[in-house]
């Protein structure tokens, strides 16, 4: 399963696909498509959970199926159903005929599957990478059902019966810290917390992400960042937001910061009307008057 050799070949194809990795969590992804384990990954939102499932799908060749999570997710909505509605028809159209083909509707041709039986399905690029993201939205009952999922890699279809992964699926869960996630599904995972990079390393992805921003500005825009993070707001601005922030600055031909344009463009980088509001007025331009002091002396 893994076409890595060495932790640096790790971050070299993550790099690749514009995904910037530190040595720890290079580890762990190493780590984790060696000895075939599941990954759990938790963290802030938008400090790049998701994505490195984008990266080792794409740096591997895989296949990436991704099941959203959300409260109230259950087996079967993660796994398959049945296509009513052609069963239906098919019903219908047995009785016109007097055929006894409706007996019949419960076969694969009437299956519509889901992420979880998608990802046991064989794949001539190999098993796929199965993302399973923002796990701490469900509840106690779809974990311990994964549980016995990602012990055998297995899914039972009443009508059909099991149906077992020839090769299992690179295993990835995110999770935003909303609830704890019971320990037993931690247990089978190899786990690593995501937290916000360093200034250079934040650097490093806003260059490998949006390489038209010029140093000093991705610079400024880093810094300032990376300076909202340590303020007492209610949503702390991630990494994807410094992407979307930059992004929207070039957008809007944007040489430097001024206390004007981050004033019009806080809706890149807070989500929040009350953090918003912390930032309007003197307090933008006391931030960035102090990260510039800061870069003289």
């Amino acid at each position: 399963m893994n076409s890595f050799e060495t932790i640096p070949s790790v971050q070299s194809a993550l790099a690749a696909q514009g995904y910037v990795c530190g040595q720890a969590l290079a580890t762990v992804v190493f780590l984790s498509l060696r000895l075939g384990r599941p990954l759990f990954l938790e963290g802030e939102a938008g400090t790049g959970k998701t994505e490195i499932a984008k990266a080792i799908a794409a740096a591997t060749g895989r296949r990436l199926i991704r099941l959203q999570c959300y409260e109230g997710l259950d087996a079967a909505s993660a796994v398959y159903e049945w296509n009513f509605a052609a069963q239906m028809i098919a019903i219908r159209a047995a009785e016109t005929s007097g055929s006894i083909a409706a007996r019949d509707v419960f076969t694969e041709d009437y299956l519509i599957e889901r992420p979880l039986l998608q990802a046991m399905r064989p794949d001539p690029t190999g098993a796929p990478v199965l993302l399973i993201d923002e796990i701490d939205r469900t509840d106690e009952p779809f974990e311990a059902f994964l549980l016995e999922a990602l012990s055998d890699f297995q899914v039972t279809i009443p009508e059909l019966g099991p149906v077992t992964a020839p090769e299992p699926p690179i295993v990835i869960l995110t999770s935003n810290r909303t609830r704890e996630v019971h320990d037993a599904l931690k247990r089978r995972c190899l786990y690593h917390w995501v937290d916000y990079p360093d200034l250079e390393r934040e650097m490093q992805i806003l260059a490998a992400r949006v390489p038209e921003a010029a140093e000093t500005l991705s610079r400024e825009v880093v810094a300032f960042v990376q300076r909202l993070r340590t303020e007492d707001l209610f949503k702390r601005p991630g990494v994807a937001e410094t992407l979307d922030w930059a992004k929207c600055l070039l957008a809007l031909d944007v040489i430097e910061l001024s206390p004007e344009v981050i004033a019009d463009t806080l809706g890149a980088i807070l989500k929040y009307q009350d953090d918003i509001q912390k930032l309007q007025g003197s307090e933008a331009k006391r931030i960035l008057d102090d990260l510039r002091a800061d870069a003289l002396s």
